[in-house]
């Protein structure tokens, strides 16, 4: 029975993964920063005859709460089998450009709030000398964009620290595994012109998620194919990228 513990429980992907390991008999502690909405993912679960779900309100840029909120995970599961952070924001880029607090502030949501957290979790899986640290990261962080530079430059930096983090681990039976989404048809999303073609759906990145971990894969793109189309975008020499817009 793996015991799991969730950051950004109400985000689509996270939700999805969750009711996929659920059909495994899964034990679960979810984390979020809103009540309500975290209150109807466990519900949910509990419907789908989850075991056992607990949960525990936090917004994880308040960085004094992240400490009791490892500590009351670990007092329900006794230990953790895979912590999957995804929480996160997705900002307007334009709105970043203008105001320097609020690109400050966005690159806390989805970069240092997420180092903070995966520091905190390192210690304890080393402690326990097994498990698995999933981190829901970006296409966006591959390569500097003008559309998403601010929010790509947060993913890229977690990712990062996830490769220097992995090195460590390795010789603790640790696994870190960095997830690379890319367009995925959730809230967060909504309204955005996306290419229709290149969108997926929730449960289908969950399946390639919950998959990945299984076979401890270092680095996942959602869906495959964006694997192929980020090394494409790698490619491109700098002298034309910053001549195009992407």
């Amino acid at each position: 029975m793996k015991r799991i513990l969730i950051i950004g429980a109400t985000s689509a992907i996270a939700a999805a993964c969750a009711r996929r390991w659920n059909r495994e008999g899964a034990r679960f502690f979810l984390v979020a920063r809103d009540a309500g909405r975290l209150e109807q993912v466990a519900a949910d679960l509990r419907a789908r005859d989850a075991g056992d779900v607990q949960t525990f309100v936090l917004d994880a840029t308040h960085y004094e709460r992240q400490e009791p909120m490892l500590q009351a995970a670990l007092a329900a599961l006794g230990r953790i089998d895979v912590a999957l952070i995804a929480h996160g924001t997705l900002p307007d880029q334009a709105d970043c450009e203008r105001d320097a607090d609020l690109a400050l502030q966005e690159l806390t949501n989805n970069g240092t709030s997420v180092i903070a957290l995966l520091t905190r979790l390192a210690n304890v899986f080393e402690a326990q000398r097994s498990g698995c640290l999933a981190v829901i990261t970006s296409v966006a962080g591959d390569r500097g964009r003008p559309s998403n530079y601010l929010y790509g430059s947060a993913k890229a930096a977690v990712s990062t620290f996830c490769e220097g983090l992995r090195v460590r681990l390795f010789r603790s039976g640790v696994h870190v595994i960095d997830i690379r989404p890319g367009f995925v048809a959730t809230p967060m999303t909504r309204g955005l012109a996306l290419p229709g073609l290149l969108v997926a759906q929730p449960d289908t990145v969950a399946g390639r998620i919950v998959a990945g971990i299984d076979r401890r894969t270092d680095v996942l793109y959602a869906p495959v194919y964006w694997s192929l189309i980020m090394f494409v975008v790698r490619s491109i020499p700098g002298f034309v990228f910053k001549r195009i817009r992407l």
